[in-house]
């Protein structure tokens, strides 16, 4: 059986002590094919504490408890029709040291350099996960942010960082996660354009990235237009979540609309539903599992 930890006491014990557990584990680990026999894929996203995003509705420091991001990430993770998660190493190899990501789909995060309100914001060198690294880790896919700011200089080395990634994924059968985005610096804040129009031209530099697409798939925001957005890409698609606002009964309506799509193939969502308004994350995991795989009796 493998040697998993008991608790958060043990695994602080085996970081200490023990760190070759956490390979021997990954070369044990029991895995999933990316996507699953149905074409849905619902993952749950754990890689934003490592940009330094903490905040949720309105909250600067929500995520800054890493045992209390476990626990709920452990239970997100357990809802019968979560496919997997998405994360740097530090919470990957947690969560592998749990017990957590056996029978899982597993996305490395490239996460960024590029934190927000730096100066070098833009700058999304890769500073997480590399191709060589997730293949070593014997996980499927590996994602990677590519903001494109047409004003800012350092776009274009995010540009040629990402597509070397791109290439190098297909090359070794890894899938190769997109999330582009069309930014720009409003007062000196980098903002993401959420227009149609921007979405839209995002998702042709950001699928026309490497010298291979066949293993390619896009990462995307709902927006309100997102039929004309699907209607840009002939790529497998997952929605993402964001920092929620507004209702979530508005946030799954939105959901719901997006997933009926052609393309669209499933969600990947961190913060809705790791820390819902009511904090019942097993609940919110549920809804979102039944809007990637409506129940039988609701789809006849």
């Amino acid at each position: 059986m493998p040697d998993f930890v008991a608790d958060l006491a043990e695994l602080r014990d085996v970081r200490a002590h023990d760190p070759g557990r956490v390979a021997a584990l990954l070369a044990a680990r029991s895995r999933q094919p990316f996507l699953p026999a149905d074409g849905r894929l619902m993952l749950v996203a754990a890689d934003h504490p490592a940009r330094g995003a903490l905040s949720v509705r309105g909250n600067p420091d929500a995520m800054e408890s890493r045992p209390e991001l476990l626990d709920r990430l452990v239970t997100a993770l357990a809802r019968p029709g979560v496919d997997g998660v998405l994360g740097t190493a530090d919470v990957l190899e947690d969560l592998l040291l749990l017990g957590a990501l056996e029978d899982k789909v597993v996305v490395s995060s490239m996460n960024r350099g590029g934190l927000a309100g730096s100066v070098f914001e833009m700058d999304d060198r890769l500073t997480g996960y590399d191709v060589a690294a997730t293949v070593d880790a014997r996980f499927e896919a590996i994602k990677m942010l590519t903001r494109i700011d047409l004003g800012d200089p350092a776009t274009v080395a995010t540009l040629e960082s990402c597509a070397q990634v791109v290439t190098e994924a297909n090359r070794a059968g890894v899938v190769a996660m997109v999330e582009p985005f069309m930014s720009r610096r409003i007062d000196g804040k980098v903002v993401n354009d959420l227009s149609a129009e921007a979405v839209i031209r995002s998702v042709h530099i950001g699928q026309g990235l490497g010298a291979s697409s066949a293993y390619t798939w896009l990462k995307l925001p709902v927006i309100d237009d997102m039929e004309r957005v699907m209607a840009a890409t002939t790529l497998p698609t997952l929605l993402l979540g964001g920092d929620p606002a507004g209702h979530p009964d508005d946030t799954y309506a939105s959901w719901a609309r997006a997933l009926a799509l052609p393309g669209v193939r499933g969600l990947v969502v961190g913060r809705s539903l790791l820390y819902p308004p009511d904090h019942d994350v097993a609940a919110a995991v549920d809804t979102a599992v039944s809007l990637v795989r409506p129940p039988k009796e609701a789809a006849a």
